[in-house]
């Protein structure tokens, strides 16, 4: 990577301050732009496309994605230092899907741990091996999606083949980076105990991976479908009772993983 890469410039359309839910301890989450999937229940759905757009919000326009340098969004990153410190905290690059951008993505993961900063990407790992090669020396944490084993479903709930994701799952545990796996529990998608525990089976086969994240689906990105003009697929589908998704976290604990909703 060059020595001026504090100027390399990337899109984003948010960034997250005192967040706790994406990594460990107190985490700034900075929001990339433009994703390969199309996920049925994406809550983020202006994050799919690369291009700037326009999402009404609260019945007035809103810009959604802006170009930045990596200084820039460093910027921001430091005015928390002092939270990740105590908290053990740091950076998540999220998205959309943070390596659409790997440039830019490693970048500021390498920014980032230059100031002492700890690093985390949260990702679908649909990419080649070769764009994830160039930000894992500069990421400390990995979060990562297994959203179905099927492939067939994977690719009428995502619009993508599951292949390559399972394929760079096992690449990723390979290479030692310490990795947890999550799983968005979709209702019609992969809410039965025979889907789970067929996930949980496969995040298990994965050398060095301990822990495994249930996330309960929910429908707060909906209003946003409305403010870009989309159509919202699940609209007759109901966030899962309590009691479903803990006999779902009992049939994924029949495995070795330390599993748990949320995280």
């Amino acid at each position: 990577m060059e020595q001026n890469y504090l100027q390399t410039r990337g899109r984003i359309f948010d960034i997250q301050r005192f967040s706790v839910h994406d990594g460990p301890g107190i985490r700034t989450i900075i929001f990339l732009k433009g994703c390969p999937l199309r996920c049925r229940w994406c809550c983020n759905p202006e994050s799919q496309h690369h291009q700037v757009e326009e999402m009404v919000v609260d019945g007035k326009p809103k810009t959604m994605g802006r170009d930045v340098t990596v200084a820039e969004v460093l910027s921001e990153v430091l005015k928390d230092a002092s939270y990740y410190r105590r908290s053990g905290g740091g950076v998540t690059l999220s998205g959309g899907e943070c390596l659409f951008q790997p440039e830019f993505a490693a970048a500021i993961l390498r920014a980032c741990q230059e100031h002492g900063v700890n690093t985390a990407i949260e990702t679908t790992a649909y990419t080649s091996w070769e764009k994830i090669e160039l930000v894992l020396p500069y990421v400390d944490y990995v979060l990562m999606d297994i959203k179905q084993v099927d492939d067939k479903k994977h690719q009428e709930f995502t619009g993508k083949s599951n292949r390559l994701i399972l394929e760079n799952a096992r690449k990723l545990a390979q290479s030692g980076v310490d990795l947890t796996i999550r799983v968005p529990v979709i209702p019609t998608f992969n809410n039965t105990p025979q889907e789970i525990y067929a996930i949980a089976k496969f995040a298990e086969s994965l050398p060095g991976v301990t822990r495994l994240h249930l996330l309960p689906y929910h429908r707060l990105g909906e209003d946003k479908y409305t403010g870009l003009g989309r159509d919202y697929r699940l609209k007759e589908i109901k966030p899962q009772s309590n009691e479903a998704l803990e006999e779902l976290l009992e049939v994924a604990r029949q495995t070795r993983l330390h599993c748990q909703i949320g995280g």
